[in-house]
């Protein structure tokens, strides 16, 4: 995980919040949604068929890169590289990695809603990817 340096006017501001983000983020990996996810993602990193499945769909992507940014691609490559995702997508431990993914992305939104309520100010909103995230 990667830290972030204070600025020096927020040092010793922030300590409270220090010292919550331990507990805090042990609460939220010991949650049945985040214990799902980690597992499901073992699963897929062990499952060499998805594995291989993606990797296809991602070289074939890949090798097509210069002609999809110029919105270039022949229908007939096209039609390719969607049998090629849909055939990774369709992989059981793919998917299950997905809606556990999905399900971990809805708990930190509540999480963060509940945050924003507790602060009264948007939180999501304030952490977003601004004008090119």
């Amino acid at each position: 995980m990667t830290t972030h340096a204070m600025p020096p006017r927020w040092q010793g501001l922030t300590t409270a919040i220090e010292e919550a983000l331990p507990p805090f983020a042990g609460a939220l990996s010991e949650t049945p949604t985040f214990r799902a996810f980690e597992t499901t993602a073992a699963a897929l990193r062990d499952d060499a068929v998805a594995r291989c499945a993606i990797e296809t769909y991602e070289q074939r992507q890949h090798s097509l890169r210069a002609l999809l940014q110029l919105n270039a691609v022949s229908a007939e490559d096209q039609a390719e590289l969607e049998q090629l995702r849909q055939a990774y997508i369709d992989e059981p431990s793919v998917a299950r990695y997905l809606a556990a993914q999905a399900e971990l992305v809805a708990l930190i939104q509540a999480v963060a809603d509940q945050l924003s309520a507790q602060i009264g100010f948007d939180f999501a909103a304030a952490c977003g990817g601004g004008c090119c995230g």
